[in-house]
């Protein structure tokens, strides 16, 4: 059950909807209903209510509703919960031949929120007010309280031979009669807490399987060459943020890059 501690003294934050085009305004309807009948969300009359927003869906295409909860974050006393490294995960992965990926199906709305916290989850649309029963994309402390779950779920097999990072799964093991009783036991624990994986996203008895943008196998963790492609298609940077992202994101790779330091110094010096 997931809560939202508020700072003390805070009175509810309310925000008028944004404006959407016609089309946006359609598909609003469209995906209003959806998250209706599976019961995600419900009408609300809170006097809490943050905007409700369009993103593209970079993987898949079309739009994402999602709601813009800056004005309650701000007045939400934050989890510390620490996320992992994604490098240092791979550590434990030396001798693994056998791999297998299991990807929940929308993990955050498997989660439920503690009643009395409903009503600050309010977003506002052209066509009322609507509040979360599950958690929400957008939240401040959603990512903490995910992850803190999913490592209380898979305590004793963290490090052993499962990686998680936050609803991505990862089994390894050294043989093919190894893998079988890791995934065993992943599985009944998947059930044993009612957590629902996406069928088309999860891959299994693998030697070799893409992972949070990384390639892994036998053979080591190298790069996925999809993500190399994003890298070198990167437009030429023209403004000291521009080159700040760019540098940012060819960093997350730098443990693949030799005296990287020393090739990035000359973009680096042209932030100072």
């Amino acid at each position: 059950m997931w809560r939202i501690d508020l700072v003390l003294g805070t009175a509810p934050v309310s925000r008028r909807p944004y404006r959407m085009a016609p089309d946006e305004l359609k598909e609003l309807k469209t995906q209003l209903q959806e998250q209706l009948d599976k019961g995600f969300i419900c009408p609300s009359s809170s006097p809490w209510g943050c905007p409700a927003l369009f993103v593209e869906k970079k993987d898949q295409g079309g739009k994402r509703l999602c709601v813009d909860y800056r004005p309650l974050n701000a007045v939400t006393v934050k989890n510390k919960y620490p996320l992992p490294y994604i490098d240092i995960l791979f550590d434990q992965l030396a001798g693994a031949r056998v791999f297998s990926k299991i990807d929940l199906r929308s993990g955050y709305y498997q989660i439920k929120i503690r009643i009395e916290d409903i009503p600050k989850t309010v977003f506002s649309t052209r066509y009322g007010l609507y509040e979360y029963l599950v958690m929400s994309f957008g939240l401040t402390n959603a990512p903490a309280f995910f992850m803190y779950m999913m490592n209380s779920v898979f305590m004793n097999e963290l490090d052993k031979f499962v990686v998680v990072f936050l609803d991505d799964i990862l089994i390894y093991s050294k043989d093919e009669k190894e893998h079988e009783e890791h995934l065993r036991i992943v599985l009944a624990q998947l059930r044993e807490h009612k957590l629902y994986a996406k069928f088309s996203k999860c891959a299994f008895w693998l030697k070799e399987v893409g992972f949070l943008g990384h390639i892994l196998s036998e053979k080591g963790v190298p790069v996925d060459p999809s993500k190399v492609e994003c890298v070198l298609n990167w437009k030429q940077p023209k403004t000291v943020t521009e080159i700040q992202s760019f540098l940012d994101l060819a960093g997350y790779y730098r443990r693949f890059i030799k005296d990287f330091s020393k090739t990035a110094n000359p973009m680096t010096s042209l932030t100072k």
